[in-house]
């Protein structure tokens, strides 16, 4: 019990916890991003293409077909080869991938305008003693660290 304890306990784990928590919400969030903002537009461009109803019907079900939909071969027993759904979950994936690929990007230009711009202010703030160069103040005159003069020239 105490390795157990021990095994859930660890960062790594509950990180990974966190992440596949907060993962799940996200993908309801780019779910509805696809389904519900992306696609009506793109359905609207293909001529109200219904690909749900793209099927082919191995075996007839009781009554035998013709099937107009999907949902009429899957009531009537008919095993069908399902093109439409396999396409619409394509379609799906697709977009969710550049969609993820954007976020990233955009992040990603957040994360690194924020690093360049405490980059900058740190750089302003601190310098080197050129005795023992542990970082002090800029505007220091003496080093705390090793007590050496310092002219404000040198760094």
């Amino acid at each position: 019990m105490k390795g157990f304890k021990e095994f859930i306990l660890r960062g790594n784990l509950i990180d990974f916890a966190v992440g596949v928590i907060i993962g799940a919400a996200f993908s309801k969030i780019i779910n509805s991003l696809v389904q519900d903002i992306i696609m009506p537009p793109i359905n609207l461009l293909l001529v109200k293409v219904n690909f749900a109803n793209w099927f082919l019907v191995l075996k007839n079900g009781t009554p035998q077909g013709p099937y107009l939909t999907l949902e009429e071969a899957s009531k009537a027993g008919a095993v069908t080869l399902n093109l439409g759904v396999f396409i619409n979950a394509l379609a799906n994936f697709i977009v969710i991938a550049i969609c993820v690929y954007l976020i990233i990007v955009v992040v990603s230009k957040i994360k690194t305008a924020l690093t360049t711009k405490e980059d900058k202010e740190s750089k302003a703030t601190v310098k080197d003693c050129k005795y023992c160069y542990s970082s002090i103040n800029i505007k220091a005159t003496k080093c705390p660290n090793c007590t050496a003069n310092l002219d404000n020239s040198s760094n």
